[in-house]
């Protein structure tokens, strides 16, 4: 793994890049410094970028948000969301394990990601023994970002009526404006610890890169990831034969710091070794 300190020396050896939201391009209030400045020196360069998250809401939702922070379509080639990939799986349930469902859904999950059901043929029920299946799309701020707990009793009742769960964001937590919060795969995780059982969509799942690698139209061979989170974003790339860069100033930014020794104790215990790391993602 080298140790860089920009992208540029990455930017010349791949052809197309796919690169994580959170902890990458922003910190889901504002972009990080230089982000925006590496994605128009790619488009200007001719290199395809297309962004993946695990945001639990459809890829237009995501684009806005993208354009309120000042990040424009122009660029990025195309974006794909973990609530992109659950919507269609709910539209087209050409899975058995879809297919079998249900139309009766109890949403776990805050206001803001009701999108991701919205124009399916779905009845939405407000209790969990109501339901024959629970759409996890992450906490909800007003109740609480931080304390799992509080989500015990609903995860209980779900278990108790035997509902099958989705969840949207495999994330079990990022950096929110400098706080760390919990995701919906947090909450997923605790499901499975009750027994519940769980089909998850995004990252680190090989199947949410086949999209992607459509968008930019090369060989993954000459495609390089680029991600903050090991156990999703590069993990994600190397179970699909992707190369991975992992930036480091996300979520493992506290813990590892600029410790050499550190970054690749954490990357070979994770079994990973993506081919670079650099601080932030700028160029």
């Amino acid at each position: 793994m080298e140790h860089l300190t920009g992208f540029a020396s990455l930017a010349a050896r791949y052809d197309g890049f796919i690169i994580d939201l959170w902890g990458v391009i922003h910190d889901g209030v504002q972009p990080y410094p230089g982000a925006a400045d590496v994605l128009a020196r790619l488009r200007d360069l001719g290199k395809p970028a297309v962004l993946l998250s695990n945001a639990p809401r459809r890829s237009t939702i995501a684009a806005a948000a993208m354009r309120a922070m000042g990040l424009g379509d122009e660029l990025y080639t195309g974006i794909m969301t973990s609530g992109e990939a659950t919507w269609q799986a709910l539209s087209h349930r050409q899975d058995p394990w879809f297919a079998a469902l249900g139309r009766r859904v109890f949403h776990l999950g805050p206001q803001r990601d009701a999108g991701t059901l919205e124009n399916l043929d779905l009845v939405v029920v407000a209790t969990p023994g109501e339901a024959d299946f629970v759409l996890n799309t992450g906490p909800d701020a007003n109740i609480s970002s931080t304390d799992i707990a509080i989500y015990e009793p609903t995860l209980q009742a779900c278990r108790a009526a035997n509902l099958p769960m989705i969840c949207a964001n495999p994330d079990l937590e990022v950096i929110l404006g400098g706080q760390r919060v919990i995701c919906a795969g947090a909450l997923a995780l605790r499901y499975e610890e009750l027994g519940g059982d769980v089909r998850y969509f995004g990252k680190p799942d090989p199947a949410i890169y086949a999209p992607v690698l459509a968008m930019l139209g090369k060989d993954k061979s000459r495609v390089l990831a680029i991600g903050d989170a090991l156990r999703t974003d590069i993990a994600g790339a190397t179970a699909s034969g992707i190369a991975s860069c992992w930036v480091l100033g996300g979520i493992h930014g506290a813990e590892l710091g600029d410790d050499t020794a550190l970054i690749r104790a954490a990357a070979a215990a994770s079994g990973l070794a993506p081919v670079a790391a650099i601080p932030s993602f700028v160029w």
